[in-house]
């Protein structure tokens, strides 16, 4: 059974690495894959209010964690 660490979830965190959001993709999470996506996007955006800018890098790091300790068996 594929749990915390496995291939999957590696691939799923690089994959969230790049793009915030598309490592919940991979693992089939479409609504928290939205959420992250365009939270991280919108802050990214506004990269000069500064405030925005370091919200979304702590969503995309979140993204990135969320992807890599994902349990598809707890949900």
């Amino acid at each position: 059974m594929a749990g915390q660490g496995s291939g999957g979830n590696v691939l799923a965190a690089v994959c969230s690495f790049f793009i915030p959001g598309l490592g919940q993709l991979v693992q089939g999470r479409i609504l928290p894959a939205l959420l992250f996506f365009v939270v991280t996007g919108m802050g990214y955006f506004f990269w000069v209010l500064i405030v925005p800018a370091v919200i979304a890098g702590i969503v995309h790091l979140w993204s990135i964690i969320d992807a890599a300790r994902f349990d598809p068996v707890a949900g």
